[in-house]
């Protein structure tokens, strides 16, 4: 794990942090479709029934920069800024269970801006005697007007094996995760919320569940002739192979007992549409589904609630909490 010593402290500031304001107070009841749903598999042995917070425990997590010493390597071309990891508070303590692992993107354009999430599991952890998910907040883009499409690319590197390889090799050396593919979480806003649903369709092995806040149901669904020809060179099998629907083809019979939530402002209705979308393409895969409404909420405005209620609908399957009735 990183020194905390040798790890700078994270203060965030811009316009997410401006929307976070009053998350704690976030009242409004999000919508979920809809009956049909089945019940997401749940562990075992869920931690919750076994962990007491012991005395001492601190009330707040801990958000660390993964700069310097502390950066994760990219092994394939790809040039990320720098990532940076929550802990929760039940992973502050002396003798620290095994915790589930979320890897999070924020959009394009954008920051790996850590305070969204962090301030989203400070919130459900209070609610569950300090246990949240680990949280590694990491960059897909390299800079804030590259778009290297979730995949590895000549033009912009291995930005998929820096995700799929390099920072869960790092994570399994560096941290107290569980080490159970149902544990594991790929997520993200907009872009990242696109790269998550790709990943999680392609890489089943590895991710056993994908929460996609306003995300794409594809790579550049606002300018794909772009998108052709600065990472695919052009090449159509390409791009199309590469999209979420492709992968889920490719993996099909690989999904069962997978979970994917997806989330969307209610005054979105572009990305609503592509929420839906993406929900449908998970559903056809095999994973158990969930779609959140959050109302009153435009694109970016629907994050802090997405993130509540996202993961609020995710900690029964990574055994943090009870299931809701």
């Amino acid at each position: 794990m990183p020194s905390r010593s040798s790890s700078a402290r994270i203060l965030v500031g811009g316009v997410v942090g401006l929307l976070l304001i009053g998350l704690a107070g976030f009242a409004a009841a999000p919508r979920a479709d809809g009956p049909e749903q089945a019940a997401a598999i749940l562990p075992d042995n869920p931690l919750y029934d076994s962990w007491h917070a012991p005395a001492g425990m601190p009330a707040h997590g801990e958000v660390t920069l993964l700069a310097g010493d502390d950066r994760i390597p990219s092994s394939a071309g790809f040039e990320p800024r720098d990532a940076s990891l929550y802990l929760p508070p039940a992973a502050l303590v002396t003798d620290p269970p095994d915790l589930p692992l979320v890897v999070f993107m924020m959009g394009q354009p954008g920051d790996p801006d850590p305070e969204p999430i962090s301030t989203a599991m400070d919130e459900l952890a209070a609610q569950h005697d300090g246990l949240a998910p680990i949280v590694i907040v990491a960059d897909q883009l390299g800079d804030p007007s590259n778009n290297p499409a979730c995949v590895d690319s000549g033009t912009f590197g291995g930005v998929e094996t820096y995700f799929t390889k390099d920072i869960p090799a790092w994570a399994r050396e560096h941290l107290h995760v569980a080490a159970d593919p149902s544990q594991w979480t790929i997520a993200g806003f907009s872009n990242g919320g696109g790269c998550a649903l790709d990943w999680a369709l392609g890489h089943p092995g590895l991710w056993g569940n994908v929460v996609s806040l306003s995300g794409e149901s594809y790579q550049g669904t606002e300018f794909p002739d772009e998108m052709l020809q600065q990472v695919f060179d052009g090449d159509q099998a390409a791009y199309e192979a590469a999209k979420p629907a492709a992968r889920a083809e490719k993996h099909a019979g690989q999904f069962t007992g997978h979970l994917a939530i997806f989330a969307a402002g209610a005054d979105d209705a572009e990305f609503s549409a592509q929420a839906q979308l993406s929900r449908q393409i998970a559903k056809d895969a095999g994973f158990d589904t969930r779609f959140f409404s959050i109302p009153g909420e435009d694109h970016v405005g629907a994050l802090p609630g997405g993130l509540l209620v996202g993961f609020e609908a995710l900690f029964p399957r990574l055994g943090l909490g009870p299931p809701s009735h």
